[in-house]
């Protein structure tokens, strides 16, 4: 049996054995399901049979064993699968780890067929390195797009805060005596360095998380609903024109991180607020038997579905974002996953031009 019709035969059981080598890759606090982990794989397999059934001449052989081939048969694979890794947090040392299984797996299931035709093998080696080499060039290319979109967000989200405290220290030092201006400048230099300091800490949170670790939780026994009320308080300070809907049902206590609780609550609300086009936020916290889900709801512009998958990486901002609009180094959705799934829960977004967008929070009230 040749390679490329043993692929098409036992794709299946390929992909099955890969999937599961590919989950033990995944970066902490990385979520991927089994289908986006199959999907990719389904993709270069296809092409590969595509490739290994082409007739291809000596010339042909020798050109792309060296690099040199035209065809290009794996580009699209290779790049996607890229795009698709990147985007979800994957060290390149990961990447290379996927290919590497991939290869062996599908040799060694050809060897223990008692196959012997190494023509075969050989041009599977150079289609898999091939699309290989287009994903490490377009990972590194992606890499170096959104090191320098996260360095230029960073400056920016960094300019505007010091701004203001390096014009307030100014004003404060004026020999004036205005009491009620200084206490205006004063406090608006307290609000700007709170700012810079919940930046950094949620750089904090996504190296740690990016470098394998978990996000620390302090946990006690902690009342949602009044962990609510705290952050709405907050919130509606800062938003007074935003209306905010609440809906609080059950026994809201559980073993949890009550600041870190909070810190998600508050990014939801905030991410509504700013994506919610001034219409009316929702927020809802109901019991379901030992655990509780936490919905926050908004209108305006639903999220486009191809989006939807990326919604909680870094950097990932809607279609509507421009430099004019208020730029965000986009952490807050992410760093709400990273908490959940350090308390054993799931987070999903859901958006349409009927319902609006939804986060829904699924937490249980024990540790597991």
């Amino acid at each position: 049996m040749s390679l490329s019709a043993f692929i098409r035969g036992h794709r299946e059981e390929i992909i099955l054995q890969f999937a599961v080598f590919a989950q033990t890759l995944m970066p902490a606090g990385t979520v991927m399901t089994e289908s986006q982990l199959r999907d990719h794989a389904e993709e270069i397999l296809t092409e590969m049979a595509i490739d290994l059934g082409t007739a291809q001449t000596p010339d042909e052989q020798s050109n792309k064993s060296r690099g040199l081939g035209t065809a290009h048969a794996m580009r699209a694979s290779g790049r996607l699968h890229a795009d698709h890794r990147i985007a979800h947090g994957f060290p390149m040392p990961a990447v290379l780890a996927e290919f590497r299984a991939l290869r062996h797996t599908i040799l060694r299931l050809y060897e223990e067929s008692g196959a012997t035709d190494m023509s075969e093998v050989r041009r599977f080696n150079e289609s898999l390195d091939e699309s290989l080499t287009e994903s490490m060039t377009r990972f590194a290319a992606q890499a170096d797009v959104l090191r320098n979109q996260f360095v230029g967000i960073l400056g920016h989200d960094l300019r505007s805060p010091l701004a203001a405290i390096t014009t307030g220290t100014a004003l404060l030092a004026i020999p004036e005596d205005h009491p009620e201006r200084r206490a205006r400048v004063t406090s608006r230099m307290l609000s700007s360095c709170q700012r810079m300091e919940r930046l950094i800490a949620d750089l904090l949170d996504l190296t740690r998380t990016r470098l394998g670790g978990t996000l620390p939780l302090t946990r006690r026994q902690a009342d949602l609903h009044q962990i609510c009320e705290d952050v709405l308080l907050e919130v509606r300070a800062g938003h007074p024109e935003i209306v905010i809907e609440t809906e609080m049902a059950g026994n809201l206590v559980g073993d949890w991180d009550p600041d870190r609780m909070a810190q998600v609550v508050s990014n939801l609300l905030g991410n509504a607020i700013q994506h919610g086009e001034a219409t009316p936020v929702t927020l809802v916290a109901k019991e379901e038997d030992d655990a509780i889900t936490l919905a926050v709801q908004n209108g305006g512009k639903p999220i486009p579905p191809d989006a939807l998958p990326s919604i909680f990486e870094p950097l990932a901002r809607g279609p509507d974002h421009s430099a004019s609009a208020g730029r965000s180094i986009g952490l807050g959705l992410f760093i709400a996953r990273a908490i959940v799934a350090a308390h054993g829960g799931q987070i999903e977004a859901t958006s349409s031009a009927e319902s609006g967008t939804i986060f829904s929070v699924a937490l249980p009230k024990r540790r597991g």
